[in-house]
Order: C-alpha cells, then structure tokens, then sequence
C-alpha cells in the first residue's frame, strides 16, 4: 500500500493579503492545527506593468496578478512565520533563482533553516518573466547554466568544509569562504525544481532533490518524471529518493484525487487556494479539505 501523500497548502498570494501580518499568522497557524505538511509561498521580486514575455501556465499567457500585487520577499515571509509556528513546513514554491546572488542565497536560506529548526523547503526555478530577471541583473538566456552553478554553490556554501568552499565558473569566483550558521542539516537542506520544461526535469534528476512539475499532466507528466528519474541515475543518484510533488486545487482534492495523484507520481501535494481574501472563509475552506483527507479527526 503507497503511503499518503504529504499535503501542503500555497499561500493565496493573488488576494493580497501574504504581506498582511495578521492574516497570514492565522492563516499559518490554521493549516498547522489542522495537520498539514507545509505553507508555501510564492516570489517575484518585481511584476513588469508592460512585458513580451508569455506566462507558460495559462492559455492567455499573462500572469493572473497585478503589477501592483503585494508579493512579499518569501525568505523573510517565512523568517516571520517560522516565529508563529513550532512543526508545519516552510517551503518556497517557486524561488526565482536568478533573482538571487547564491552566495547571499546560502546565508538567507541558512539562516532561516537554523531558527525555524530545519523546517525550511526550498523550490527553485529559472523564472519565466524575462523582464524581471534583467531588472535583477541576470542574463535571461543564460539563466539556465547560471541555475546549475548556483545550486553547486549553496551545497559547498552548506557543506562543512574546515578550508572553507571554493568556487570557480562561469558567473561566480570565490576561495576559501565560510557561511554560518548551516541549515539544520547541512547540505542537505531539501532544494527542489520547479518548472514545466525537460531541462527542469533533468536539473531535478542530476542536481536536485525534489521536482515539482507545473502545469502539466497525462502524458507530458510522465514523460517529464521518466526524464528527471533517467537523470537520475545518469548521475548515480537515487531516483526513488526524489519527491515529487504535484499540484491540486484546495476545494476539489479528496482522497480518492489524492490518490491518484499518488498513482501519478506523487509524494506531496501542494493545493492552491481560492479567492478568499476573508481569513475566516479562508479557514473553513481549509477545515473542509483536511476532513476530507482525514488530517483531522
């Protein structure tokens, strides 16, 4: 018998209200009684008011938030929530890696992994709003192999190495550096890929430990976890210690949804919120859900 999947709950961050201090509290401390796995919030540094570039998930290709949208930075939201809660997970999803220096990433993740007592998750993608990496500094075109070094970057940076890391490539160059405090488990802090593409998935399957597919299914699903597992083993690692996470909708998921999405693949799903800008609709909703999955009695 596969065991139940893992449930995590996205933040509704196209409600406006994930820089509200007071509702994400309760809403956090809500899925935390009401037994699931982990938040997860989302990032854009910054949303364009005019761009080219195509939103890959939805038919219209235009991101369904304003410009104007409060999207708090998601380390720090976390930061903040870690000190409201004691045991649900803290998870971005997705972490817009370009966006970032991985040097200072490694510090920000460390450090939030090291108070919160390791319930830190990080979900990382290349991003897809080309005018947002650029305003950041990051070439778009070479986003990609920018990626692959800055996850080899946080590992050393992570890792306990009594020289300190050293790093020569392509974009970064440093020797003999130390970053403390570690993540609770060094390392081994859990970073997943997010994204739709085969060169996510083959970054999930070689560098990765995690991948979470964004809007796809069927056929193209598996084709992208058969891929991310070949890798895998390309790479000597693992396939079957790879989670897989897949997304649901917080109002239809039950447990015989879930369990299909466990007969797809899945070892955690990440259910998207409503419009619900009302914290205690917000909470009734989330009540409803965990009943019917049997998080609660």
């Amino acid at each position: 018998m596969k065991p139940s999947p893992k449930i995590g709950v996205l933040a509704p961050v196209a409600d406006g209200v994930t820089a509200d201090p007071e509702w994400m509290v309760n809403f956090a401390g809500h899925l935390e009684r009401c037994g699931f796995e982990s938040i997860v919030v989302v990032e854009h540094t910054v949303l364009a008011t005019r761009y080219d570039s195509v939103y890959p998930y939805d038919r219209s290709g235009r991101v369904g938030l304003t410009a104007d949208c409060p999207i708090p930075d998601p380390l720090d939201l976390l930061a903040f929530l870690a000190g409201h809660t004691s045991t649900i997970g803290l998870a971005t999803g997705v972490l817009v890696l370009p966006n970032h220096h991985p040097v200072v990433l490694a510090k920000r993740a460390a450090t939030v992994d090291a108070l919160c007592g390791g319930r830190l998750r990080l979900c990382v993608g290349v991003g897809w709003l080309k005018e947002e990496v650029e305003a950041c500094g990051a070439d778009f075109a070479r986003r990609g192999r920018r990626a692959d070094e800055q996850l080899a970057i946080l590992r050393a940076l992570w890792a306990d190495q009594p020289q300190g890391a050293s790093h020569h490539g392509e974009f970064f160059d440093f020797d003999n550096v130390m970053c403390y405090p570690k993540p609770a488990v060094g390392e081994c802090l859990p970073i997943h890929i997010g994204g739709h593409s085969r060169a996510a998935a083959r970054r999930a399957g070689r560098l990765a430990d995690g991948f979470q597919p964004l809007g796809v299914a069927g056929a193209d699903l598996a084709s992208l976890l058969a891929l991310m597992r070949d890798e895998a083993s390309s790479a000597g690692r693992d396939p079957a210690a790879l989670e897989v996470s897949l997304g649901h909708a917080v109002t239809k998921i039950d447990a015989e949804r879930a369990a299909g999405l466990v007969d797809q693949g899945a070892d955690r799903i990440v259910l998207s919120m409503p419009p619900c800008a009302d914290i205690e609709q917000a909470k009734d909703v989330l009540s409803a859900c965990a009943q019917r999955l049997n998080l609660i009695s």
